[in-house]
């Protein structure tokens, strides 16, 4: 048995139920990603020849495998919300890239580092590849695909997908800093300075204004081009690979963050003609492929739990990965909510639902293939476990959350009534006098 031929029908078969089982488990409490992880940890198991699928002995096909899961994950993302941008109607976005994604990372660095005997360079590096929350996993508590209405989504799925889309590429900065902090030594004259101006502030500036750039052209090409050449006109949804791959590629030759101008070209394509049918080709064709993506990292993850990536683990690292999903995530996100649009139990289920997957792996994975990363395995198996956890307990809560959250009606304010003026009395009617009869006469 040829273990291409296994993995060949393995594929198939994988392809296969990613077509059936979001039918087979639409309203259950049961989500595809958990099918897909067990249905991995079964196959590695069989004695049918596959090879094990080990991050730390493949680290660069690890991170170009988690690599185009991510960025095409991000297209989606980017196409599907309505919303158009702006700093009042994106608050809650503001707020948990702003204010829960530092605390988070410097919670979970400290934790590694005082708790789990962590050295200072991984500690920060399990940090920030814990940091994003996963737009490859997430599709059961994000936006469904375009409408041609602006405020369609509920902001529980708005802010969760919006949040997935950013904090990919805003978590870079940090892995750089864990990189520079691993290369140089903790003296922070050795590589703050370069981290700052080159890391944080041009790296950034590219991601977005190629991102923008990238995303302004296409939507002329697809929405302005002489007729012959506008692309919407022939509904080929492979162009949201294109887009993809451009800009994805063009800001990482230029120095800047891919993630970040992934997403942002996706939001500059809608904003081109935002109620044109073609965003929904393009969307749907993003999804598919990001489906097949999914099932496949989840097959090789499922694969690598049973072939020993949490060996590594010790009971504090355990407990520090832990405590991310169930105490630092909700706390510091319900706090950075505070005052934003939305009910309290709105804000619950968004700080609950920071699911956590192949964002974290590629940042683990890329750090690891720039430079020989101390304590690697024990960051490899913490990230592993959250991952792992995140899924099972989020996969199961998802379903019945959001039907619950839907099925609540929306409190509408209730605005007392101005007084009602007092009625003026009734004049009395005035009784007719009656008239005297003149006798007729005789």
């Amino acid at each position: 048995m040829e273990p291409v031929d296994v993995a060949f029908a393995v594929v198939g078969l994988g392809a296969l139920l990613a077509g059936v089982l979001p039918r087979v488990l639409e309203r259950r409490p049961l989500s595809m990603p958990i099918a897909f992880l067990g249905l991995g940890m079964v196959i590695f198991l069989l004695p049918i020849g596959l090879p094990r699928p080990d991050p730390l002995a493949y680290p660069e096909l690890a991170t170009h495998l988690t690599e185009v899961g991510v960025i095409v994950a991000l297209m989606g993302a980017g196409l599907k919300i309505d919303r158009p941008l702006s700093w009042a109607r994106w608050s809650s976005t503001w707020r948990l890239l702003g204010v829960a994604m530092p605390l988070c990372i410097a919670a979970v660095a400290l934790l590694g580092w005082w708790w789990a005997g962590l050295v200072p360079a991984a500690a920060l590096l399990l940090g920030a590849a814990l940091a994003p929350t996963d737009p490859v996993l997430a599709s059961d508590v994000q936006v469904g695909e375009p409408t041609d209405v602006e405020d369609s989504e509920d902001e529980v799925r708005f802010a969760l997908t919006s949040e997935a889309g950013l904090n990919d590429g805003l978590a870079f900065p940090f892995v750089s800093a864990a990189i520079a902090l691993a290369a140089a030594g903790p003296a922070p004259a050795d590589w703050l300075g370069r981290w700052l101006t080159v890391d944080v502030l041009y790296r950034l500036a590219v991601g977005v204004g190629g991102g923008l750039l990238v995303g302004w052209l296409l939507g002329k090409l697809f929405f302005r081009a002489p007729r012959d050449l506008r692309l919407a006109r022939h509904a080929e949804g492979f162009l949201a690979l294109a887009a993809t791959f451009l800009a994805y590629g063009l800001v990482e030759v230029a120095g800047g963050y891919g993630f970040l101008a992934v997403f942002v070209a996706a939001r500059a394509i809608r904003a081109a003609e935002r109620t044109h049918e073609f965003h929904t080709v393009l969307h749907d064709f993003a999804e598919q492929t990001e489906r097949l993506l999914t099932v496949l990292l989840l097959l090789l993850f499922g694969g690598a739990v049973v072939g020993g990536l949490l060996a590594p683990l010790t009971w504090p690292a355990a407990l520090v990965g832990l405590a991310l999903v169930l105490v630092v995530r909700p706390l510091t996100a319900w706090l950075s909510l505070r005052g934003a649009p939305g009910r309290p139990a709105e804000h619950w289920v968004i700080a609950l639902f920071g699911i956590r997957g192949v964002g974290s792996f590629f940042y683990v994975a890329y750090a690891t293939t720039r430079l020989d990363f101390p304590q690697a395995d024990l960051v490899w198996a913490t990230v592993g476990l959250v991952v792992l956890v995140s899924v099972v307990a989020h996969g199961v809560a998802a379903t019945p959350v959001m039907q619950l959250l839907d099925d609540t009606p929306t409190p509408t304010p209730h605005t007392p009534s101005p007084p009602t003026p007092p009625t003026p009395p009734t004049p009395p009617t005035p009784t007719p006098t009656p008239t005297p009869r003149t006798p007729t006469p005789a």
